[in-house]
């Protein structure tokens, strides 16, 4: 049942049996298309019903209860695309679009979120991405967190969508990253695997929580220093602020990361003001052909000068 309210929308149904034991916010997210933040937001609001009483975003639903919800209304007009300046397309062909992503720039819109994007920047440059996907986020493949830089492909036909994400969900992308982490991970090589989900007092940050989604991190010291360790990072998996979360569960932060821990005086003396962490390398199967395509990325100015100041010191 769905009714108009001044408000937004009315949604009432039953619980469906496959959401048996979830949370709120994760039901929410999977029946209506929402982000966990947004649903999170309505449950907090009281505008989440089970069986006629309100319900938090925490609590865990049963197959056939009587889901009742206030949606918020749809979105107005979206605002015109906008030039991101710093962002660099890499590689352009008539399937992807690869691009060099600076600081302070989302992969897409999303709630909360009022500064550019990936998406709006290309649209503002002229470029068409295919249409797959949630509105807010067509043509996106993978994302990186606003303060990560580096690289990013986007779908431009409706093939691409599809092989891509398979390739994504199946695990046969290349994801290279570089972080700067605080102290020496011991071992030097390894491999970090450990469930990753929302935090369970702190819904903005996520943890190594007991029973979340498997994520696997694999890392190797490329370059150590007195008080931090360079490292090279291959993804497994891909789940949001995975390497961060798992440096941070071996009580080495990357630095200059002060959700997850890092020391802001080690990141004040480099001149580091968010995370060191770039994508540094990105590879796939090209969706037209299968041809396995590469590209780099060098590291943006106030990376680079962290590692000046350190090797400096050495």
């Amino acid at each position: 049942m769905t009714d108009v309210t001044p408000s937004g929308l009315h949604r009432a149904l039953p619980v469906p049996d496959g959401l048996e034991g979830q949370r709120v916010d994760q039901a929410l997210a999977r029946l209506f298309g929402l982000s966990r933040a947004v649903a999170a937001e309505l449950a907090d609001a009281e505008k989440v019903w089970v069986d006629g009483r309100a319900r938090g975003k925490g609590d865990r639903l049963t197959g056939g209860s009587w889901l009742e919800v206030e949606l918020p209304p749809p979105p107005g007009e979206p605002p015109a695309p906008e030039p991101v300046p710093g962002l660099t397309v890499v590689h352009d062909d008539d399937d992807v679009v690869v691009v060099d992503k600076p600081v302070g720039v989302a992969a897409h819109p999303s709630p909360g979120w009022e500064g550019p994007t990936v998406v709006g920047g290309l649209a503002a440059a002229g470029y068409r991405v295919s249409t797959s996907g949630a509105p807010e986020r067509q043509g996106v493949v993978h994302r990186l967190d606003a303060a990560t830089t580096g690289l990013m492909v986007v779908a431009k036909s409706e093939r691409a969508y599809t092989v891509l994400k398979a390739a994504f969900k199946e695990r046969t992308v290349d994801k290279g990253y570089h972080a700067l982490v605080q102290g020496h991970p011991d071992p030097s090589r390894g491999t970090i695997d450990a469930p990753i989900d929302r935090h369970p007092r702190h819904d903005w940050r996520f943890a190594v929580v007991s029973g979340g989604r498997p994520s696997v991190t694999h890392y190797e010291v490329v370059e150590a220093f007195p008080a931090a360790s360079l490292v090279d990072i291959h993804l497994e998996t891909g789940r949001t602020h995975q390497i961060r979360v798992h440096f941070s569960a071996m009580r080495h932060p990357c630095v200059g990361d002060a959700t997850y821990g890092a020391d802001p005086t080690l990141a004040a003396r480099l001149g580091v003001s968010r995370q060191w962490l770039h994508a540094v390398r990105l590879g796939f199967a090209h969706p037209a052909d299968g041809h396995w395509v590469e590209f780099t990325s060098a590291y943006p100015p106030d990376l680079a000068g962290a590692l000046a100041v350190l090797r400096a010191e050495s």
